[in-house]
C-alpha cells in the first residue's frame, strides 16, 4: 500500500479518540498526511435555542461551523503529538455524504474512523455513518470499534508505532474478496508479519463428502498466494465450520490478530438491522480493527 493521505472523521467521542490515534500511527509509519474532519449535522441542534440570538439561517450555520472548528482544534491539540500536523476540515451537512465527498475530492487512500456499534432499531432508524461510508467508499475503510488494543512498541512521548504482527484475512472465494486479499498481503509484507487466510464453511454436509469439502477449501486457500509471494511471507491457512462472523471473531481472538481484512458489500439499513451482515457483526464483536474493502 502506498498511503499519502488519510482521512479521519471526528465526532469528539471516545470512539473518535481511538480512531484518531490509529490514523496518526499509520500516518507516521507511511509518512502520510492526515485530514481531520468534523461534520456539523444541523438536525442535531435545537434551532429554538439560537432563535433569540440569531434569526438568520446563514448566521446560525456559520456560528455552528465556527464552534465546530474551535472544538476540532482543541481535540487535535489534546490528542496529537509533535510529529504530525493534520489538516483540519469542518463541513455542514450529512456526515456520511460529507465524509465521502471529502475522501473523493482529496483522493485519500484510507479512511480511519470509529463506530458506536449501534444495533437493532437504533441502526434502522438513525442509520450508521460508519456503515454507509464503509459500503460506499472507493478506498479502504479501517474501522475502530471502541478502544482497540494498541499494537507495536512504545516510543518516546508515549506514541505507538503502528505494527501489524498478525493480519487475519477472511475469504468466501468470491470475486468480491480478491481485492481485500491484495491489501492483506501488502500490509503483512510492509510490517514483516504473519497473515492467516481463513475460510468458513457455514453448512457442512453429513456425509463422506464433508472431509473432501474441507480438503478442497484448504487447497483453494493455498492457491490464493503465488509460490514466489509465499516465500516472502509467513502464511497460515485455516478452514472452520460455523457461522462466519462467529468463526472470524474467534480466530482473531485465538491468534491475537492486529487487524482483520475483509470485503464489505453495500447493504441497506433494513438488511443490517433485520438480517445482520458478516462484516458489520465482526466490527461490532471483534477484538481488533477491521479493514473493510468495498466491492
Amino acid at each position: 500500500m502506498q498511503l499519502k493521505s488519510i482521512l479521519c472523521p471526528i465526532d469528539f467521542s471516545d470512539f473518535s479518540v481511538g480512531a484518531y490515534r490509529h490514523a496518526l500511527s499509520i500516518a507516521e509509519h507511511y509518512k502520510a498526511t492526515v485530514v481531520a474532519q468534523h461534520v456539523v449535522e444541523l438536525w442535531k441542534y435545537p434551532f429554538a435555542d439560537y432563535a433569540a440570538y440569531e434569526a438568520d439561517y446563514a448566521k446560525i450555520s456559520r456560528a455552528l461551523s465556527e464552534g465546530g472548528e474551535v472544538r476540532l482544534r482543541e481535540f487535535i491539540q489534546e490528542h496529537s503529538h509533535k510529529g504530525i500536523r493534520p489538516e483540519l476540515v469542518v463541513n455542514l451537512g450529512n456526515a456520511a455524504d460529507s465524509i465521502l465527498s471529502v475522501a473523493q475530492a482529496r483522493n485519500v487512500e484510507l479512511i480511519v474512523m470509529g463506530t458506536h456499534g449501534r444495533r437493532g432499531f437504533d441502526c434502522l432508524v438513525l442509520g450508521s455513518t460508519t456503515d454507509r461510508v464503509m459500503g460506499r467508499a472507493s478506498c479502504p475503510v479501517l474501522v475502530i470499534s471502541g478502544q482497540p488494543r494498541e499494537a507495536g512498541a512504545t516510543v518516546p512521548e508515549g506514541r505507538q508505532v503502528h505494527r501489524l504482527s498478525r493480519v487475519l484475512y477472511r475469504t468466501d472465494f468470491s470475486e468480491n474478496s480478491e481485492r481485500a486479499l491484495d491489501y492483506a498481503i501488502s500490509a503483512t509484507a510492509e510490517h514483516d508479519g504473519d497473515v492467516t487466510l481463513l475460510h468458513v464453511v457455514e453448512h457442512l454436509p453429513r456425509s463422506a463428502k464433508a472431509r473432501e469439502l474441507m480438503a478442497t477449501c484448504s487447497q483453494r486457500l493455498d492457491k490464493l498466494i503465488p509460490a514466489e509471494t509465499r516465500k516472502a511471507l509467513k502464511v497460515w491457512t485455516v478452514v472452520k465450520v460455523g457461522k462466519p462472523y462467529e468463526q472470524i471473531v474467534q480466530q482473531a481472538l485465538t491468534e491475537q490478530s492486529d487487524m482483520i481484512t475483509m470485503a464489505a458489500r453495500g447493504a441497506d439499513a433494513l438488511d443490517r438491522a433485520v438480517f445482520g451482515s458478516t462484516t458489520y457483526r465482526v466490527i461490532q464483536l471483534g477484538p481488533c480493527p477491521v479493514l473493510a474493502i468495498h466491492t
